[in-house]
């Protein structure tokens, strides 16, 4: 098959609002002393002994005297701030940078976890906002959907379906953590948006492959609680065994998309210039670049900055290493993507003349 897409923009967008690490020292110091004193060699039993549990171990070591786990920076929600508004500054950041109109877009691929809504994805509250006259599809694939949506908008585009398509993701974990939960430690609020088309050459997206991940279920969950002021919400828990299913299964489905991937774009390890994959914790990169056999050099992670945007976090890390010139042209970068009870995903690229969207205001 020698027709492909092709990135064409990508654009973030992330709250003004930022907490760092004295945000929970000094509200909730007997939690933040009760975590320090808990720690040990290894969080969990280590029944499983595989090399690639093995370097997860070795480069999550670093980080267990740390009560935030090599956190530093997370972006979240104001009070009164919307999902939405949040998708719509990463959709028009894509879309301007690309410098398409908004006529030009045939779908629109949404992707918010969650949504504002209970029950209905913002897909068409956006496409609305933008002023879209496309379809407009929610795709849910928790922290893989970004890559899901990216091989679903690949394929209608190849198959000419579609022209034109926009794909955008968000984050909102700060609406389903409480402070006083500790997964709230590291994680964020974030989005991200870009333009997928037909590529006129033979470069683009060369290859993908996406695999489900059952041996996660259960590690995360999403439950109904009442929030501080009795109101219905919706809350994220974890299980006693996710920090043990995510070192157990973490090394087998990387390798296995990554290779798979590898294989379908005619392409070896040794060729990948760089590694974008999700970055949930502080050294997954680092990870994941030593399961692949890839030098951990060859990776970028903005965890430090952002924490874990969940669905957002690969496109987040590739516009960051566009920003901030890790990339060139005709670079063959691996992205890939693990998502609980969901999907784990891989794509390889060739980098070309991808519009980048501006850089987050640091804080």
């Amino acid at each position: 098959m020698n027709a492909r897409a092709r990135l064409r923009s990508i654009a973030v967008a992330v709250p003004d609002a930022a907490r760092r690490n004295d945000y929970w020292r000094s509200r909730y110091p007997d939690l933040v002393a009760a975590a320090e004193r808990e720690f040990v060699d290894t969080p969990w039993r280590a029944d499983d002994t595989s090399d690639a549990s093995r370097v997860f171990d070795e480069e999550m070591r670093p980080y267990l005297r740390d009560p935030f786990r090599g956190a530093k920076i997370r972006r979240v929600l104001a009070r009164g701030e919307t999902v939405l508004a949040l998708e719509c500054r990463a959709a028009r950041g894509a879309l301007e940078c690309a410098g398409v109109a908004t006529r030009d877009i045939d779908l629109l691929i949404a992707s918010s976890f969650l949504p504002d809504q209970v029950g209905i994805g913002n897909a068409t509250f956006l496409a609305r906002e933008l002023g879209l006259h496309s379809a407009a599809w929610n795709l849910e694939a928790t922290c893989s959907s970004a890559l899901v949506a990216l091989e679903t908008a690949c394929g209608l585009i190849v198959a000419g379906q579609r022209r034109r398509v926009l794909v955008v993701t968000s984050c909102s974990y700060s609406r389903t953590i409480e402070d006083h939960n500790v997964l709230a430690w590291t994680a964020g609020d974030g989005a991200s948006a870009f333009v997928v088309e037909r590529a006129d050459a033979g470069d683009g997206l060369l290859g993908f492959h996406t695999m489900h991940t059952g041996a996660t279920c259960g590690a995360f969950a999403y439950e109904l609680a009442l929030d501080s002021g009795g109101a219905p919400t919706v809350k994220m828990t974890a299980s006693r065994a996710a920090g043990r299913v995510l070192r157990e299964t973490s090394g087998h489905y990387v390798r296995m998309c990554c290779m798979k991937a590898l294989q379908a774009a005619g392409v070896e390890t040794r060729d990948v210039d760089l590694l974008v994959c999700n970055t949930p914790t502080a050294w997954f990169a680092r990870f994941a670049a030593r399961v692949m056999g890839i030098d951990p050099v060859r990776t970028v992670d903005t965890f430090p900055l952002y924490g874990n945007v969940g669905p957002a976090l690969w496109p987040v890390n590739l516009h960051h290493a566009a920003a901030t010139r890790r990339l060139r042209y005709g670079d063959l970068v691996l992205l890939h993507s693990i998502g609980s009870a969901s999907a784990a995903s891989a794509a390889v690229l060739r980098w070309d003349d991808v519009r980048v969207g501006p850089a987050p205001r640091p804080v």
